[in-house]
Order: structure tokens, then sequence, then C-alpha cells
């Protein structure tokens, strides 16, 4: 068999195997990193790295929550829901009917302010249940055509609502312009109207880039069925923020959309009414609408959830460290002691870990003498125990002959001895006195 073996070996180092094709290897490509050989850090978690680093976020996070909810609530906000109000009592069995109807739907509400507001005052309206995320609705719509007259008949993208009957393309075209929100409101305070601010509402990177100053609104709703507003065909769209801001859809069900600015102050206990035209039909999927006054403070308007959320990550972390500290005074995990029983630093223990030879010695239990044996490769905490006895956490070093003088280890434990243990320091003399640990 042997002999076998040595001529095949030795037929293929011959030149007559130049035809047979080399044996394909699975083996990879022989590199640090592919055989995870690469240096790393390590950090060894110790109990007092572990409750610092919770403890620091507690520090940072729970004043940070603290702050954040006290900018959201100096933030003063009124919402009047009205949609239901706003149709007449007959009509309410059957509200689609009337709000698609010719009948009048200007509405009146009172709004009472609860605490003195500051200008200047955001006015929103607020739908409920209008998913713009749609993945259809999100696409019906022309980014070139919004930003260039040479791209009017660029609607590939708007159906259904691209081409009016027999006129040409629809510009702005798609859904979302199709769509616009068309409720309006008149603001009046001790029958002294209140001007509403409509400019700047829109962002300036959209006025100045997504939609182009030579482009003018045409055949605009001229679809056949009616969606939302109209528009002003002499006015070019990069003018039209209320247009800008609709276009701009919400990522969520529920949202807010900027209406205008009340650029006056308003006081505390006011009554302000609100003439509204009630144009807008959510009502076909039960959606709701909500008139909003809002102040903003230094985090914007008011939102509690980033407040809560970092006082809930700082709390929990606070709770974290305390228990963790609890658990390390009551039962630590590590001890390190020196030969007169005294308490060591465990950065003392890692700094001679590398330096620490391999020790084989033995403890004797039941009157059985068995055998541990450290490994330093895993740092001086791990032991193979063979017996799987409880008195497999003691770990017996002594420092090595090349410690150079004057290391912090040596200097702090001036012993060539050191004892690593994960029991008390009662059992740990415990042990030792009655003489069933042996070293070798």
């Amino acid at each position: 068999m042997s002999s076998h073996t040595a001529s095949s070996s030795n037929g293929g180092n011959g030149s007559g195997d130049s035809g047979v094709p080399k044996r394909n290897s699975k083996r990879p490509k022989y590199s640090k990193f592919t055989q995870q050989e690469l240096p790393a850090c390590k950090p060894i978690l110790t109990p007092r790295w572990v409750v610092s680093t919770f403890m620091l976020i507690a520090i940072v996070f729970i004043p940070i929550g603290i702050a954040c909810l006290i900018g959201s609530r100096d933030v003063v906000e009124v919402v009047e829901r009205y949609e239901t109000e706003c149709i007449p009592v007959l009509n309410r069995t059957n509200k689609v009917q009337f709000i698609q109807s010719d009948a009048d739907k200007t509405c009146t509400i009172s709004m009472t302010i609860p605490k003195r507001m500051k200008q200047p005052i955001y006015v929103y309206y607020q739908l409920d249940n209008f998913y713009q995320n749609h993945r259809r609705y999100v696409k019906s719509r022309s980014d070139e055509q919004l930003k260039s007259a040479s791209k009017e008949n660029d609607t590939s993208a708007c159906k259904p609502e691209d081409i009016a009957n027999g006129r040409g393309a629809i510009v702005p075209c798609g859904l979302i312009a199709w769509s616009l929100f068309n409720d309006t409101y008149s603001f009046s305070r001790q029958n002294q109207s209140l001007t509403v601010n409509k400019k700047e509402i829109a962002w300036k990177s959209d006025k100045q880039k997504r939609f182009g100053k030579n482009v003018f609104p045409k055949n605009f709703q001229g679809g056949g069925l009616v969606g939302g507003a109209t528009l002003n065909e002499s006015i070019p769209l990069n003018e039209q923020e209320d247009l800008m801001v609709w276009m701009r859809t919400a990522a969520l069900p529920t949202f807010r959309k900027l209406y205008g600015k009340i650029e006056v102050d308003l006081e505390e206990k006011e009554v302000i009414n609100v003439t509204l035209m009630n144009y807008y039909n959510t009502y076909s999927f039960n959606g709701k609408k909500k008139l909003v006054l809002s102040t903003t403070s230094w985090i914007g308007g008011r939102n509690d959830f980033l407040g809560i959320a970092y006082l809930t990550v700082g709390m929990i972390s606070f709770a974290l460290s305390m228990g963790f500290t609890v658990v390390y005074f009551v039962k630590p995990r590590l001890a390190f002691y020196n030969e007169d029983f005294q308490m060591c630093p465990a950065s003392d223990l890692w700094s001679m870990v590398p330096l620490v030879d391999s020790i084989r010695f033995s403890y004797a239990v039941d009157s059985t003498t068995r055998d541990l044996v450290t490994l330093p490769s895993y740092h001086g905490t791990e032991v193979l125990d063979r017996t799987k006895n409880v008195c497999r956490i003691l770990l017996m070093f002594k420092t090595h002959p090349s410690l150079p003088i004057g290391t912090e280890a040596l200097h702090h434990f001036g012993t060539s001895l050191l004892i690593v243990t994960l029991m008390s320091m009662e059992c740990l003399k415990h042990y030792i006195d009655s003489g069933r640990i042996l070293l070798v």
C-alpha cells in the first residue's frame, strides 16, 4: 500500500502528467482577512466599565429629555375639529351628497385661546386617514413639467389626470395636484379681521428649484371630475405656495400642512371666530379635518415624543447602572486578592496576563486530588476543569520571572503569588485554611 502511494506521488511530479487537469480546490486563498487574523480590539467589559457607561448615558439623556419636554410644553396649541360640525344637521346622514352638491358650505366656528400666544402664530390644516404615501398617488406627478415650460407634455406618469378633454396637457398634472386642499379660513376677533400671511410658507428650495418661474397652470381641474382647489393661471407655479406645500407629500395618514401665519399676539381667553368654506371632501374615505393654531419654541412645534424617548432611554440606563452596581457589591462576579486577602484592581490583572505562564495546580475535594490547568489565551479568567466541580472558579498564578521590576502590577502586589477568585473572601479563606487547596 505504501509503495503504491509512493509511486503515485513520484509519477505526479514527472513530465508525463502535463495533460492531466489539476484538481480544483475549494480552499479559499489565504489571507489574514479571510482567516480572521487581522488585529482586532477586544475590550474587556468589566463591571466598572459597564456601570460607568450606563451611568454616562443616563447623565446625558435625562437632562436632554427634560429640556425637550419643557420646550414642547412651552408651545401653545389650539385644535378644532370641524368636518362634522360644518355639515347641517339635516344632511349628516348623507355627508358625501352634501359636500358634492352646490349648497352653501359656509361655516363659522370659534376657538378659545388657553394661554397667551406670541406671534408668529402658525395656522395649519390637519387631515386624518388621508394616505398621501400611497404608491400610485406619490408617483402621479411630473417633476420635469413643474420645472420647465418646455416639458409641458411630459405627462406619462400623471394618469389619469394627464390630459384635459380635447384641450391638451394638464399643468400641473397628476393626482397630487388634482387633490389640492381647498378649504379656506378667515379669522376675526372682537369684530376685527385678523390677516393671515400666506407668503413664505413653502420651502425655499421648492420655490427656487422644483417649481419654475415660467411655468403657468393650464387646463387645471379640466379633466372632468374636480378634485380640489383651482389655480390662478396668471400666477407662475413658483409663486403658488399653497400648491408647493401640498405637493410635498406626507409619510403618515395623519398630517398637518401650513396654511399661513397670523402676525399679531393673541391673549389668554380671547375668542377667535373663524369663517370657513367647507369644500374639501374627506367624507368619502371617513377622513377628519382639523384647524390648528400653534406657536413654536426652540424645539419646533409641540411634540412630546422626543423628550419621552430621551427620558425613557436615560431612566432605563440609570436603572441598569444601579442594578449592576448592587449586584457588583452584593455578589461580585470577579474579585482579585493578594496573599493578604486585600482586594486588587482588575486593571492590574490584565496588565499581567500576557506575561503569565500556564501553571498546573491541584486542589483536594473529598480526599481526592484533582487537576486544574489555566489557559492564558483566555486572558487568565477561564479554566479547564476536569471535574466541573464548584472549585473550578479558583485560579492561582505565579508571577512570571521575566516581569520587569517596576511595573504597576509588581509594585502593587509585592508578592510572587496571585489568587484570582469568583468566590467570596470568606469562602476562599475556608478552602485555604482547611488545606483543601494544594499548590503544586
